[in-house]
């Protein structure tokens, strides 16, 4: 399993078992229930956590939680996951911010940690980035990441609008 990753503001530590209580947290508040089919109950949040852990020990790659660094105040969960995306298995970059935390750069850091990961340490050619039409928030930091080519798509029955970015010189 990889180690935590520091960055100018944020300790991003894999997500694992450790973990439950910090995402039913998260979860419990509306605005992140809302983008995430309600809240999470305990037992979901163990599930996430075990399959993140899992996720990381065999493919490298994996979800963090996001803790502000003065503070050690959790922000969010945010990183890399590998999502079937029109039938093809894709490297994905998310994230997800505590309220509180918003509207601070917290979701592009983690996104930008999500994709030196993928460029640099696991020698990803793209990444996409995935959200609902309405989510202009998230667009908003994919685009701050340099992320394009927004289109129209559908996954898991739903309409979303995905994102995507070419390793560095590709």
């Amino acid at each position: 399993m990889r180690q935590a990753v520091v960055t100018a503001r944020l300790r991003l530590v894999p997500v694992g078992p450790g973990h439950v209580e910090d995402l039913v947290e998260l979860h419990a508040h509306p605005d992140v229930a809302f983008w995430h089919n309600g809240a999470w109950s305990w037992g979901r949040a163990r599930a996430f956590a075990e399959s993140m852990a899992h996720r990381w020990r065999v493919e490298g790659a994996g979800k963090w939680m996001a803790y502000e660094r003065g503070s050690g105040a959790l922000v969010g969960r945010g990183g890399l996951s590998f999502a079937a995306v029109e039938g093809v298995r894709r490297l994905e970059v998310g994230w997800t911010v505590h309220p509180r935390m918003q509207r601070r750069g917290f979701a592009v850091e983690i996104g930008a940690a999500g994709l030196a990961l993928a460029f640099g340490g696991l020698g990803a050619a793209e990444v996409v980035a995935f959200t609902e039409p309405q989510n202009t928030a998230s667009r908003a930091v994919m685009r701050r990441l340099g992320m394009g080519g927004a289109r129209p798509i559908v996954l898991r029955g739903a309409p979303f609008v995905l994102y995507t970015v070419a390793a560095p010189g590709a």
